[in-house]
């Protein structure tokens, strides 16, 4: 008799520990997600932009971009500036009279070495390390010739863009021939 009430309070003792425990844990703060480098990012979505490309005096086309930033929370939080129109605005003076994209060697377009500048002109401008990541969403170029056609309302084939920036799906990627 006395080994069973034993046993009855032994139980009872390990089911109270038990959800005294998971209780614990369950309500336990998370860790901050602040100690991560991606904890300490913002996204700043950019606008679309439009960049008229002048060539021999006159306009030969257009760029159609979009690209987005990951900056700093910490530095953001103390901003009051519209940071959407800084970054359209530093676009504009990158690309209007910069060769940095050369419509006739697209292949030599280097999308590290533009992501480099834009992110460091937008930290100059705002005068700290605020840009910690440049994304290119959208680069395109359309020929003067190829928005006289689209606006002019007749029914005509379409020019496609020029994409600047190509990617490969990874399962489309070329294997290397064995030696």
């Amino acid at each position: 008799m006395i080994k069973l009430v034993l046993t009855g309070i032994w139980v009872c003792a390990i089911t109270l520990a038990s959800v005294y425990f998971s209780v614990y844990l369950a309500t336990a703060p998370a860790p901050a997600a602040t100690d991560s480098k991606q904890g300490a990012l913002e996204l700043v979505k950019g606008e679309t932009i439009t960049v008229p490309i002048i060539g021999d005096g006159a306009v030969t086309g257009y760029f159609l971009g979009r690209v987005s930033f990951m900056m700093n929370k910490d530095m953001l939080k103390g901003v009051t500036l519209p940071l959407a129109e800084m970054t359209t605005d530093e676009l504009f003076s990158l690309l209007v009279g910069n060769k940095m994209v050369d419509i006739a060697h697209v292949k030599a377009f280097d999308p590290k070495a533009f992501r480099e500048e834009v992110k460091k002109g937008m930290n100059e401008r705002l005068g700290g390390e605020y840009v910690a990541e440049v994304m290119l969403e959208q680069l395109d170029y359309l020929s003067k010739e190829d928005v006289k056609e689209n606006s002019s309302g007749k029914p005509t084939k379409v020019g496609t863009p020029v994409k600047i920036v190509e990617t490969v799906p990874a399962g489309e990627a070329p294997v290397p021939a064995a030696h």
